[in-house]
């Protein structure tokens, strides 16, 4: 069956381009024909050198291998509020394979401001429904599971099982410590983000780095919230910090570029300004 496929996306190719090229219409024709999803017949055409139009910019930068490697990644991202909305859409954009999408929470209009999901039609309805049926209309060919839930420590691991990397949107410390310690039990990476005014922070996390215990200390003494409960938030943060933990998804996935692995990278988008604070490889501030 796969060299069958294989034959028949060969044959559908646009080759007039360098790469060659499928369009939208022609996955989903070779799709149907072959009895596949369309998530299948873009892996086949990228590991033959054929590129869906909707990556070709992506290309120069990543390469038909590291588009092929964001096509079979599966990625979590847990909360889909500010940060988790606009990663999101950034990932299905950018073609990442399956996002596991969890978040207990509905829309209020007190989100409207800065939740990408968020519409005056769906306040009430649940963030992670919204995520499911955004990238619907974004990237059909991009799975999403969506789960109405909170991840905590019972519960963590099985919904976790499977990710190459997990993403925290969250906005409370404790429930990023329970998502750390279990990304670092799978053995899987770990992006952190936060937002609070005009100020963001961003840390990639590997198993085995102290991580977020630099930044809040233990569990047991982690504040619940961070000073966002006063400052709020307003609309350009939460996209600007999205927009700097995809770029660290491609680059764990992809194995391009360098990480923000042992530093913490600090914005402040009403300065203009940026710092770095960096920790030693077990974890402590140099």
């Amino acid at each position: 069956m796969a060299d069958t496929l294989a034959a028949m996306v060969r044959s559908r190719a646009k080759t007039g381009t360098q790469p060659p090229t499928l369009t939208i219409r022609d996955v989903g024709k070779l799709a149907a024909a072959a009895g596949v999803t369309r998530r299948e017949v873009e892996l086949c055409a990228l590991a033959g050198g054929v590129v869906p139009r909707r990556y070709l910019r992506n290309i120069g930068t990543l390469g038909v291998e590291g588009q092929l490697k964001l096509r079979r990644a599966r990625v979590a991202v847990i909360g889909a509020g500010g940060l988790g909305g606009a990663l999101v859409e950034l990932l299905a954009r950018l073609g990442v394979g399956t996002l596991v999408v969890a978040d207990a929470d509905t829309f209020t209009e007190d989100n409207l401001n800065r939740q990408l999901l968020s519409t005056e039609g769906n306040i009430g309805e649940g963030k992670a429904a919204a995520a499911a049926e955004r990238v619907s209309r974004i990237n059909s060919a991009v799975e999403v599971l969506p789960y109405k839930m909170f991840v905590d420590d019972a519960n963590a691991d099985g919904f976790l099982s499977g990710c190459d990397l997990v993403i925290d949107a969250l906005d409370d410390i404790p429930s990023r410590l329970v998502l750390q310690r279990a990304a670092a039990r799978l053995r899987i990476p770990f992006i952190h983000g936060a937002i609070a005014g005009f100020v963001g922070e961003l840390m990639t996390v590997f198993p085995g780095d102290r991580g977020l215990e630099v930044l809040y200390g233990e569990a047991a003494s982690a504040p619940e919230k961070g000073i966002e409960v006063t400052v709020g938030t307003p609309t350009v943060t939460p996209v600007a910090v999205a927009a700097l933990q995809a770029a660290e998804a491609v680059k764990v996935i992809t194995g391009i570029g360098e990480l923000m692995r042992d530093r913490v990278l600090f914005i402040d988008l009403e300065t203009g300004s940026t710092s770095t604070l960096e920790l030693s490889p077990r974890g402590g501030a140099r």
